[in-house]
C-alpha cells in the first residue's frame, strides 16, 4: 500500500492506473497522524496541524475528527501551474521552514522566505558552503541547537558560519547578532500564524477552540509562541514529530473515491439521475473490494459527499450526504438542511429560502486497516535533572543559562518549566520562559503556553 493525496492508502496496482493521486501524498498523511495523536491524548476532534520542515510550513485541519478536503491543489506555482481538480486533503503551504532565507527588502525591512537554502548547500550552520542567513542559522545563534551533537550526534554545526551569516543582516539593521536572530525566528512565526488564520478563522473555525498538533523537524523551535499568540491552550508535540507525515501511514485506512458531475437544483431536484450516479459508484467500489489486495479487509464503509453552493455563488463547499433515500421528500430535506448547516458553520450565515446548486457527487470507500497501539512510557520516579546548561537568547535583553534535557532521560509525568531545551534525536523543543511542558503517558509532549505572572 502507498499513501495518496486523498488521505488514505491505495494498492500499487490501483495507483498505476491513477498516478495523479501520488502528488502531495506525503503531506496529506500529517492530519491523519495528528488526529490519531489527538485522540490518544483526549484533546478533541478539532485539530490544527502544523508541519514545519526545511523548506515549507504546512498547515491543515481536522474538523470533528474528519479530514478536510479541497480541489485547489496545484502542480507548480498557484495560478501559473496546473490545477489538479481532484479531491485532496486540504494542506496549505508557505515558504517558511528551517532553511528559509532571511533578507532585507528595498524599504529596509527584515523578511523571511519564501526562498530557501535547500539541502545543498543548506543553511550556513551546516558547514557545506552556504552563506545566506536562514531560520536554522538564527536558532543556532540563539543557542537552541546542540552544535556538537546535532541530528542525534550525526552532525556538527558551524556556529561561527551561522553568526557570520546573521551578522551581515545585523550590521545593516543596526542591531546585535542575537537580537537579529531572534527577530528572524519571530518573523517566521508571524508568517506561520497568518497561514493558520487563513485556514481557520476565514473558514469559520476559532483557533482557541482547537488543539494544535505540531510536527516536522523544525516545529519545536517556535510552536509555543505561535500557540500562545493564537490563544490555543491544547498543544501537542508528538514523540514522532519529526516524522509526522510518515507516521500517518500507520493510522491510515484504504480510501478510494469515485467522482461524477451531475447538476441539479434544490427547487428542481433530479433524484433519479443522482441515484443512478451514486449507484454506479457503489458498484465500482464493490468491484474494487474483490481485488486480491483487499482480501481480508471486511470492515468497510461507503459514504457520499456533494459539492454545492447557493445559486449564484462562486465557492463550493463539501456536504456529507445524509443516510436516506434521496427520492423521498424527507431524504431531500435532510440534504438541504445539511447544506445550510455547513454553510452556517463556515461562513456564519445561511439562507434557507435560497435555491441550492449541487454540482459534483463523490462516493468515498473507506476500508479500515488496524492501527498499531500507542506505546506507553514508564511513569516518572521523581524529578529529572538537566543533562547540561547552555546560554540561550529568548528576547531583547533576555539571555539565560538554560537547562538542556535529553529526551531519553524523561519519563511520563515529568514537567519541565521554561526556559529549557529538550533534545530529541531528530528534533529540538524550545520551552520559552514562563511556559512549561509535560511528558504524557504515551511519550508525547503536552505544551502549556500560559505564561506565569
Amino acid at each position: 500500500m502507498m499513501s495518496t493525496i486523498m488521505g488514505g492508502l491505495m494498492g500499487i496496482g490501483a495507483l498505476n492506473e491513477r498516478p495523479i493521486y501520488t502528488v502531495g501524498s506525503g503531506p496529506a498523511m500529517a492530519p491523519i497522524a495528528a488526529a490519531a495523536f489527538s485522540l490518544a491524548e483526549q484533546l478533541g476532534g478539532n485539530v490544527i496541524v502544523c508541519d514545519t520542515g526545511g523548506t515549507t510550513f504546512d498547515v491543515g485541519l481536522v474538523r470533528d475528527g474528519q479530514l478536510t478536503y479541497s480541489r485547489d491543489t496545484w502542480i507548480g506555482e498557484q495560478w501559473r501551474g496546473h490545477l489538479l481538480g481532484i479531491s485532496s486533503v486540504d494542506i496549505r503551504s508557505i515558504g517558511a521552514g528551517g532553511g528559509s532565507i532571511a533578507w532585507i527588502d528595498d524599504g529596509g525591512l527584515l523578511r523571511v522566505g519564501p526562498q530557501s537554502a535547500g539541502s545543498e548547500p543548506g543553511p550556513a550552520c551546516y558547514g557545506r558552503g552556504g552563506c545566506l542567513p536562514t531560520v536554522s542559522d538564527a536558532a543556532c545563534v540563539l543557542g537552541y541547537f546542540n552544535a556538537d551533537a546535532f541530528l542525534g550526534g550525526r552532525m556538527r554545526l558551524d556556529v561561527a558560519a551561522a553568526r557570520k551569516s546573521i551578522a551581515t543582516l545585523a550590521e545593516q539593521l543596526g542591531r546585535g547578532i542575537e537580537q537579529t536572530a531572534y527577530d528572524i525566528v519571530a518573523i517566521a512565526s508571524e508568517l506561520m500564524i497568518k497561514a493558520i488564520h487563513e485556514i481557520t478563522t476565514t473558514e469559520g473555525l476559532n483557533p482557541r477552540e482547537s488543539a494544535i498538533v505540531a510536527g516536522g523537524g523544525a516545529a519545536g523551535l517556535n510552536i509555543m509562541p505561535i500557540a500562545q499568540e493564537l490563544g490555543c491552550e491544547r498543544v501537542l508535540l508528538p514523540c514522532a514529530a519529526s516524522a509526522l507525515s510518515a507516521s500517518g501511514m500507520q493510522f491510515a485506512d484504504v480510501v478510494r473515491e469515485e467522482t461524477a458531475s451531475h447538476y441539479t437544483l434544490s427547487t428542481a431536484f433530479d433524484a433519479a439521475g443522482i441515484t443512478a450516479v451514486l449507484d454506479d459508484h457503489v458498484l465500482r467500489h464493490q468491484a474494487f473490494m474483490t481485488e486480491p489486495a483487499m482480501a481480508g479487509h471486511a470492515a468497510s464503509h461507503i459514504g457520499h459527499v456533494v459539492e454545492a453552493r447557493y445559486a449564484g455563488q462562486v465557492w463550493l463547499i463539501d456536504v456529507a450526504v445524509p443516510e436516506g433515500d434521496l427520492a423521498t421528500a424527507a431524504g431531500q430535506s435532510a440534504l438541504f438542511d445539511a447544506f445550510h448547516h455547513a454553510h452556517e458553520r463556515i461562513f456564519a450565515i445561511s439562507d434557507p429560502h435560497s435555491a441550492i446548486e449541487f454540482l459534483t457527487w463523490k462516493t468515498r470507500l473507506t476500508v479500515e486497516v488496524p492501527s498499531p497501539p500507542h506505546a506507553r512510557r514508564a511513569a516518572a520516579q521523581g524529578q529529572t535533572r538537566p543533562h547540561t546548561h547552555r546560554r540561550c537568547f529568548f528576547a531583547e535583553g533576555v539571555e539565560a543559562a538554560t537547562p538542556v534535557y535529553l529526551a531519553s532521560d524523561l519519563a511520563a509525568g515529568h514537567t519541565i518549566p521554561g526556559p529549557a531545551v529538550i533534545e530529541e534525536p531528530t528534533t529540538t523543543l524550545v520551552v520559552y520562559p514562563g511556559m512549561r511542558v509535560t511528558l504524557s503517558g504515551y511519550g508525547n509532549y503536552l505544551l502549556d503556553t500560559r505564561t506565569e505572572a
